[in-house]
C-alpha cells in the first residue's frame, strides 16, 4: 500500500493493518472464530462474524500496541453487545499489560453513530465499559483516537472519543453527541436540517472541531498524514492534563452561550477559542 493512499477509503481491517508496523498485524477473534451478534438475525437484520469489530495486535515504531477499528459499512459502525465487549476487553488487557510491566499503546479508529438501536441497553452498557477502560489505560499510556470519515463518531461513543489523551481528524470527519437527524428530530428541522450538508460539517466537521480545541490534529486524507499525527502523540506520551479533565473551562463557557441564537461557525470559534500557548 503506498503512503499516501486515502485512509478513508480504507475499510477497518485495511486501517488497522496500514497503521502497525508492517508485518507484525496479527487480528485477535477474527472472522473465522465466527463471534456475531446473536440479536441480529431475530430483527431480520445480516449479521457480520465480526461483529464489526476488528482488534489487531502487533507493534507501533518496534513497540506492542492494539489498534481498534470500527467498520463504519456495518451498521454504522454501531455498537453492541459483541463489538463493545472485543473492544472493552482489548482496552483492558492493554491495562494489564502495563500493569505487568510490558508498555502497549493503543489506537482507536472511530467510525461509529454510537450505541446500536436492536441491541439498546446491551449496546449501553458495553460502551459504559469502553469508557471506564479507557479512563484505565489513558494513566499508562496515550490512548489516540482516530475520526477520518464517512460515518463520523457520534452518541456514546462521542463520549470514547473525548476520553481519549489525542484526537485526530481530517476535514471529512465529523463528531458530535447527537447525529444531525437525531436532532432535527427532536428539535424540528428550523433547528438543524440534517440535509444540509454545508450547516452539518460547519458545526460538527473536522476543521470547526479543531477550530474550537475539541481535537488534537486536523490532518489530510492520506494513510502517511494519519500515522504521522499518531506517531507525534505517542511521542508525546500522557498529556499533563487530559481534555475530559478541563471541564472547569468548559462549562462556562456552555453556561454563558444563549442557546436562544442560532450557533454558526463563528460564535463556535469564538465560544471555544483556542488559549495561546
Amino acid at each position: 500500500m503506498r503512503n499516501d493512499a486515502s485512509f478513508i477509503e480504507l475499510r477497518a481491517r485495511e486501517r488497522a493493518r496500514a497503521l502497525l508496523d508492517d508485518g507484525s498485524y496479527r487480528e485477535l477473534l477474527d472472522p473465522f472464530e465466527g463471534i456475531m451478534s446473536p440479536w441480529l438475525a431475530p430483527q431480520g437484520v445480516i449479521p457480520q462474524s465480526d461483529d464489526g469489530m476488528v482488534v489487531a495486535r502487533g507493534t507501533l515504531n518496534g513497540q506492542p500496541a492494539v489498534v481498534i477499528a470500527i467498520e463504519g459499512t456495518f451498521q454504522g459502525g454501531s455498537m453492541g453487545e459483541v463489538s463493545g465487549a472485543k473492544m472493552a476487553a482489548a482496552l483492558e488487557l492493554a491495562a494489564e499489560d502495563n500493569r505487568n510491566g510490558t508498555p502497549t499503546q493503543a489506537v482507536l479508529c472511530l467510525e461509529t453513530g454510537g450505541v446500536r438501536l436492536q441491541e439498546a441497553n446491551l449496546g449501553l452498557a458495553a460502551i459504559a465499559d469502553i469508557h471506564a477502560a479507557i479512563v484505565d489505560l489513558r494513566r499508562y499510556t496515550p490512548v489516540i483516537g482516530i475520526i477520518a470519515g464517512t460515518v463520523g463518531c457520534f452518541g456514546g461513543m462521542s463520549i470514547a472519543a473525548a476520553l481519549c489523551s489525542y484526537l485526530i481528524v481530517t476535514r471529512e470527519a465529523r463528531l458530535g453527541l447527537n447525529g444531525p437527524q437525531v436532532i432535527e428530530q427532536e428539535a424540528g428541522i428550523e433547528e438543524y436540517d440534517s440535509r444540509d450538508r454545508p450547516f452539518i460539517w460547519s458545526m460538527t466537521g473536522g476543521e470547526i472541531r479543531y477550530a474550537s480545541g475539541l481535537v488534537d490534529a486536523l490532518v489530510s486524507d492520506g494513510v502517511n498524514a494519519v500515522k504521522t499525527a499518531m506517531n507525534d502523540f505517542i511521542a508525546k506520551g500522557v498529556p499533563a492534563q487530559h481534555r475530559s479533565d478541563k471541564y472547569a473551562d468548559f462549562l462556562p463557557r456552555l453556561s454563558n452561550f444563549d442557546t436562544r441564537q442560532q450557533a454558526d461557525t463563528a460564535i463556535i470559534k469564538q465560544l471555544f477559542a483556542r488559549e495561546e500557548k
